[in-house]
C-alpha cells in the first residue's frame, strides 16, 4: 500500500511524473542560484538522495544523508553518504557550512526536532536551504477537493508554508535571506499542458506572489555577540608595533 511507503521515497518517485519533474526543474535552478555562492569545507544534503541539489556548490566536500541509500546512488551521484534520520543528524556541533534540506519538513512527524537539528550542526554564519510545497496554492487547493485524488505526494496538513517557515527559522535566530515563489501553473497531469500554462509563471510572481506551488527559501545562522577575531599572529605584530612605538617615545 502507498500509505505503507516511506515518505521520502514516496516523495521521490512523485518526482519522476510530469508535475514532479516540472517542480523539479523549477528547484533545481533555484538550489543551484542558493548555493553557487557558498563556501566553506563542508556541505551536506539531507534527503532525496537520487537527486544532487548541490551540485552548484564548490566546496571541497559534499555528501548526502538519508534514511535509506542506495549503493548505486553513492556511485553515480555522491562520493560519500550517511544513513541517517533528519532529526538525529551524526553530525558534531557547528560543524557544518551548508545543509540543504529538500521537502525534509513535510516528510517527518517532527518538523521543530529538525530545525533544532539544523541549528545545532551549522556553524555560526553557516546556511541552510529549504524546499517545500506551499498549501496557499492552486496545487494545495486541489490536494483539497473532496472526493479527488491526491495531487500531491504530501498532504496539506503536513505541509510548512513559507510564512510559517520564516517564523519558526527566526525563532532559532536564523536570518532568512531569500526566498522564491514557483510553479504557478494549475495541476496539469500531462507536460504538454504544465508547458502551455508555463507563461504563469511571470504573471504570478507579479500578481499572486504568495500562490507558488512550491518555494526554495535560504537563511543564515547568527549567533547573538558573535564577532570576528584576528590570526594571532597579527594581533602579536600589532602588539610589538605598539610596543616599539611606546619605547621610540620614551627615548625621545
Amino acid at each position: 500500500m502507498a500509505g505503507e511507503m516511506p515518505t521520502i521515497v514516496e516523495l521521490a518517485e512523485w518526482f519522476q511524473t510530469p508535475p514532479g519533474q516540472y517542480v523539479l526543474a523549477w528547484e533545481r535552478a533555484h538550489f543551484d542560484e542558493m548555493v553557487a555562492d557558498v563556501f566553506g569545507f563542508q556541505a551536506w544534503q539531507v534527503g532525496l538522495p537520487g537527486i544532487d541539489l548541490l551540485r552548484a556548490n564548490r566546496m571541497p566536500f559534499k555528501a548526502v544523508v538519508g534514511a535509506e541509500i542506495a549503493a548505486a546512488q553513492l556511485a553515480a551521484i555522491w562520493s560519500n553518504g550517511v544513513a541517517a534520520l533528519p532529526e538525529a543528524l551524526p553530525f558534531e556541533s557547528q560543524s557544518i557550512d551548508l545543509l540543504v534540506l529538500p521537502h525534509v519538513f513535510e516528510c517527518t512527524d517532527s518538523p521543530h526536532q529538525v530545525l533544532r537539528e539544523v541549528e545545532r550542526v551549522l556553524m555560526p554564519e553557516g546556511r541552510v536551504v529549504i524546499s517545500g510545497f506551499n498549501p496557499w496554492s492552486l496545487w494545495g487547493a486541489r490536494n483539497l477537493m473532496p472526493g479527488m485524488e491526491a495531487w500531491l505526494p504530501r498532504p496539506v496538513s503536513s505541509q510548512v508554508s513559507p510564512l510559517r517557515m520564516k517564523d519558526w527559522l527566526k525563532l532559532m535566530s536564523f536570518d532568512v535571506d531569500l526566498t522564491r515563489l514557483g510553479c504557478y501553473a494549475p495541476p496539469c497531469r500531462t507536460e504538454l499542458w504544465l508547458q502551455r500554462w508555463n507563461f504563469l509563471e511571470t504573471q504570478g510572481r507579479r500578481w499572486w506572489a504568495m500562490g507558488g506551488a512550491v518555494y526554495v527559501m535560504s537563511a543564515t545562522k547568527r549567533v547573538a555577540g558573535m564577532r570576528l577575531i584576528g590570526p594571532v599572529w597579527k594581533k602579536k605584530r600589532q602588539r610589538a608595533h605598539a610596543a616599539s612605538v611606546v619605547m621610540h617615545r620614551d627615548k625621545a
